[in-house]
């Protein structure tokens, strides 16, 4: 276990990263955790309104991230500076995602069903992050040797092909796979072979002379959706409170 914790967070060049994620997540978590409180009606917090306008956190997150981001830049990987860099990048992380479907939609969606897709977000970018500490580097990388990862000529060849998966499964409308295909190749390769989604680009280029493979992919579409909607959206509520009802 000190072995695991030296190599994937206290090694430099890791902690600044373990330092954004954590920031990152405990960042969400406080604010969702306020938001739910303002919209109960409970404790001292209220939104900030000056001149009868809203400010959303995004705001101040957008300030944090901008300082963050260039002061990491600035101070590098390694000493104190980077550690609070990574801090602040990660807090100003936590507030711009958590509004992330308020950005998408350009309204004020937060406690709408639109508004799951920030929830949905933040979770996916932590699980990413969280990949990427322990070890794995975007398009296969880290599974080179070290002969290989001398010859630029390889690694750009690795970094295609891999990327290529990913590619593939976007265009089949499978948006977390083809993101975690990024850095566990063989997940973008799974989603890359499997039916396309009913709706995506692919099965309107691919799918419109097959009607058997278009009747396949909307039955796979259906038994997943039903197998995983209530679970996933149970989830979500737990994490970011549910969404209120249409009037």
């Amino acid at each position: 276990m000190g072995h695991w914790l030296y190599r994937n967070i206290v090694e430099p060049g890791k902690l600044p990263l373990f330092l954004a994620l954590l920031s990152f997540v405990l960042s969400f978590l406080v604010t969702r955790t306020i938001t739910r409180m303002i919209r109960a009606g409970k404790g001292p917090f209220r939104n900030v309104t000056p001149g009868g306008m809203h400010i959303h956190h995004v705001v101040p997150g957008v300030v944090l991230t901008t300082i963050g981001g260039f002061g990491a830049v600035a101070s590098g990987r390694h000493g104190v500076g980077a550690a609070i860099c990574a801090v602040i990048f990660g807090t100003g992380a936590g507030l711009v995602l958590d509004e992330f479907a308020l950005i998408l939609h350009l309204d004020d969606v937060y406690w709408s069903e639109q508004g799951r897709t920030s929830v949905e977000i933040v979770v996916l970018t932590a699980a990413l992050v969280l990949v990427v500490l322990t070890g794995s580097l975007p398009f296969g990388v880290n599974d080179m040797t070290p002969d290989e990862l001398h010859s630029r000529g390889l690694v750009f060849l690795n970094v295609v092909l891999n990327g290529m998966w990913s590619v593939i499964a976007l265009f089949k409308g499978k948006v977390r796979t083809a993101l975690f295909g990024i850095v566990v190749p063989f997940v973008g390769m799974v989603g890359a072979i499997r039916l396309a989604r009913p709706n995506s680009p692919w099965a309107r280029r691919f799918y419109r002379r097959r009607p058997r493979a278009r009747a396949r992919a909307m039955r796979r579409v259906y038994r997943h959706d039903r197998r995983w909607s209530r679970p996933t959206r149970a989830l979500q509520d737990w994490i970011g409170g549910a969404p209120s009802p249409k009037p």
